[in-house]
């Protein structure tokens, strides 16, 4: 029987490297950050990042391709490795410790295997299918993840990424609306609402303007804590901009609400 141990381990051993590099460059006084065409920051700390990752895949998974975010692709496989070297980068220049450093293993074009590493948070997140979901946490150990049982909007907690997106892609009313009709609503932010999710301290995340190196990872961490995450019509692809992740109990009601 085919297992993912050893992916997994090789992904964790991955984030280990890549937090040995980040987090030292933390509220460094040195940062040297740039701006990208997309006018979002970079920092000399993602582009190390991802370099240390690619050398080390290079050496030991040299038939899988990468795609990186700030390198781009290499490769053609059915196994790609996908990663962001420091997602939240605009935390990371501030001093705010919501970042972390997401890997993926997408084996054709499904994200499989993931570790999402946020060692300023003394906090990790893993799985892989046969293993299921897990977090490991300076403060609380290791756990095995399970999104939450809430079934009905009116006792479910949202949370959401910044209202300038909701504005430009035309979601801000629906928004609204969706607001309204929850418990709480609250902005907690990349990876670390769909973390939230998988914990079952959330029950829905719906985020926009997102590439395919700030999902991958996230997908098999809420896949394998019993969760969803799909577009907001409910399919998936690597093209997937707009993003919602439930417990699965409340996706139907949310797509609905989002399709109005």
């Amino acid at each position: 029987m085919f297992t993912f141990d050893q992916d997994l381990a090789l992904a964790l051993e991955l984030a280990d490297a890549a937090d040995a590099i980040s987090l030292p460059r933390f509220r460094a006084l040195d940062l040297n950050i740039e701006t990208k065409p997309d006018m979002s920051p970079v920092t000399d700390a993602d582009k190390s990042v991802e370099q240390a990752l690619i050398t080390q895949l290079a050496l030991k998974r040299p038939g899988d391709a990468i795609v990186g975010e700030e390198f781009g692709s290499s490769g053609q496989s059915t196994r790609k490795w996908i990663i962001d070297p420091i997602d939240g980068t605009a935390n990371f220049v501030r001093g705010v410790p919501v970042w972390a450093t997401l890997i993926a293993l997408s084996i054709e074009n499904k994200p499989t295997v993931s570790v999402v590493s946020a060692p300023a948070l003394g906090a990790r997140w893993w799985a892989a299918p046969g293993i299921g979901a897990h977090t490991k946490s300076v403060t609380g150990g290791e756990r095995k993840l399970a999104v939450s049982k809430v079934s009905k909007l009116e006792n479910c907690s949202l949370s959401y990424n910044n209202l300038q997106l909701w504005q430009s892609s035309h979601y801000l009313p629906q928004l609204l609306k969706l607001s309204e009709a929850v418990w709480r609503t609250r902005a907690y932010g990349d990876f670390w609402s769909f973390m939230l999710l998988a914990e079952g301290s959330v029950d829905v995340v719906a985020e926009h303007d997102l590439k395919i190196y700030d999902i991958a990872a996230l997908v098999p961490i809420i896949e394998q804590a019993g969760g969803i995450l799909t577009d907001f019509a409910g399919g998936f692809s690597e093209s997937t901009s707009s993003v919602l992740a439930t417990n699965k109990l409340l996706h139907q009601t949310v797509v609905n609400f989002l399709e109005d």
